[in-house]
């Protein structure tokens, strides 16, 4: 049993040799140092000294075996005489600091849930900024290509080797996941690796599978580093495509650096864990080595048991609360097509991708005209607008899509304008929709709601005429995106607010125009002379 000492006297053959030991540590000893280490040797006594200078608890013990050595009298005095052990106050102390740490966790937990829950509502909101599009009709081809689409990654596959790469870090990112249910239970409720005891030994072999997940997520991630930045894929590269200068490189290096980071972090974690489970610490439970984290736990072995927990703690803390920052950071990122992907191909445009469909308030008028529909009673008497000026002119599905966009340009890649040398460009299309859907999203939240004109638009601001003019409309980017985004549309309906609103066309097109209009044909010469080239072949 240990007891804290304020004050001790040793008679060391008669003559008072005095130390000092206070609540606070300080010291004083006064004594023949040459002559006692004699005398200490003699007897075989570890050198009071020693002890005195390396811990405030001293065995009770110890001091009782000194008393029955003949030249040693001693007199003690006990700061705190009383029944605890310093073994109960570790365990107290350690159990305060479990308590401060599961609260930490839950505050922890409480912010990210609340900051992402917000950030989610304010894209939901921007979202249905949009004009009404009815996409919910029907619903079982709509569940087989999102299964086939999002979650078997069908367009992926085109090029085998990336998309077996974005697959295990999408499977990896998925499954990994659902162990970070039992760390949040964990932190919660202050337990360590909690469903051990519940599963038995399929947990080892659970935990073997995430790690062959982590490891295969890590390497990956290195291999995409090295194609953006070392080997230099065209179509992710700043210095050919504009829209990638600034943030969208940074966001995405951001985010590879930081799975690695993650994946480092659990695999350490199980590696630092694995050693205190062979040493017998009692709050690791013995559930055994790991498939990749046992080639690391040599790395751990020089470790003492505190560096050792505390090392385990720090990769645990760093790791749940990466994630935690990593789902928050998501909402901001071009990343977030890793939730949106799935809405986002279930709302797929299921007709041919050649279809394209007439302005319904022009068709409506065309039909009152011919008497082929009668006009409705409440119908407003002037078209509000032709066409897309502004993301509120859009339609809710092309907001979708822009915040889904991957930012991975393979329909700027596939785009004949684009390899051309044109300014168009289908991946800066989406990634314009959705800055100007997020500084009009700002706009209103700073504004109770409303927004305020801020004189600017999606139409001249960010796209520009010679991007719009530049389309062929052969849907090249619509077939190569892996998740059924259409840059197309939202072209289409710009590019008609430019010719019906501001009639900003080319000449050749306004003559063209007029010949439709005049001949019901691009050509400028009347109907009844359509067939006299035939009168050569006779």
């Amino acid at each position: 049993m240990l007891y804290q000492l304020s004050y001790f006297t040793i008679y060391f053959f008669g003559n008072p040799q005095c130390v000092i030991w206070d609540c606070k540590g300080r010291e004083k000893f006064y004594f023949c140092k040459t002559y006692f280490e004699k005398v200490l040797k003699k007897y075989k006594i570890v050198c009071l000294h020693t002890i005195f200078q390396t811990t405030i608890f001293v065995s009770f013990s110890f001091i009782c075996k000194l008393c029955l050595f003949k030249c040693l009298v001693v007199d003690i005095r006990f700061s705190n005489i009383n029944n605890q052990t310093s073994k109960d106050e570790h365990q107290i102390s350690n159990k305060n600091m479990q308590i401060l740490q599961q609260i930490l966790f839950v505050l922890a937990l409480g912010g990210a849930g609340f900051l992402i829950a917000n950030r989610i509502g304010i894209i939901k909101k921007s979202i249905q900024l949009g004009r009404a599009e009815d996409r919910y009709d029907n619903p079982s081809q709509r569940w087989a290509t999102m299964f086939r689409i999002a979650l078997g990654q069908k367009k992926m596959f085109d090029k085998p080797v990336v998309g077996i790469m974005h697959f295990v870090i999408y499977v990896g990112f998925v499954l990994i996941n659902v162990e970070v249910l039992e760390i949040i239970l964990d932190g919660i409720l202050g337990t360590h690796r909690l469903f051990a005891p519940i599963l038995g030994d399929f947990y080892r072999y659970l935990i073997n599978f995430f790690e062959f997940l982590a490891f295969g997520v890590l390497v990956v991630c290195v291999i995409f580093l090295t194609r953006r930045n070392i080997t230099k894929v065209q179509r992710l590269q700043p210095t050919r495509y504009r829209e990638l200068n600034g943030f969208p490189v940074i966001d995405a290096n951001r985010i590879l650096w930081a799975e690695i980071i993650l994946m480092t972090a659990l695999l350490t974690m199980n590696a630092a864990d694995s050693v205190l489970q062979d040493r017998g610490n009692e709050h690791y439970a013995q559930v055994g080595t790991f498939a990749f984290s046992g080639f690391l736990k040599p790395l751990f072995t020089s470790f003492s048991d505190t560096s050792l927990i505390a090392y385990e703690r720090i990769a645990w803390w760093l790791h749940i609360l990466g994630i935690l920052a990593f789902g928050l950071y998501v909402t901001y990122s071009k990343h977030l097509h890793i939730f949106l992907a799935f809405p986002n191909t279930y709302f797929s445009n299921l007709e041919p991708k050649g279809e394209m469909h007439n302005m319904p308030d022009v068709t409506k008028e065309v039909q009152i005209i011919l008497g082929m529909a009668q006009p409705e009673a409440n119908a407003p008497t002037e078209i509000a607008r032709f066409g897309a000026k502004d993301v509120k002119d859009l339609t809710w599905k092309n907001l979708m899509d822009a915040y889904s966009c991957t930012e991975c340009g393979r329909c700027t890649a596939a785009c004949p304008a684009s390899m051309t040398g044109k300014l168009l460009s289908p991946r800066k299309i989406m990634m314009d929709t959705r800055d100007r859907l997020e500084i009009v999203g700002a706009n209103m939240a700073a504004n109770g709601g409303n927004f305020v004109d801020d004189g600017k638009s999606l139409y001249g601001d960010h796209i520009l005429s010679e991007e719009l003019r530049a389309c062929t409309t052969c849907n090249a980017c619509v077939q190569e995106c892996p998740i059924n985004i259409s840059p197309l549309d939202i072209i289409l309906q710009m590019r008609r607010y430019q010719i019906m609103e501001e009639s900003d066309a080319p000449g050749s097109w306004n003559a063209m125009f007029s010949n439709l209009e005049n001949n019901q044909a691009p050509w400028k010469f009347s109907q009844g002379d359509r067939f006299n080239w035939a009168e050569g072949v006779k």
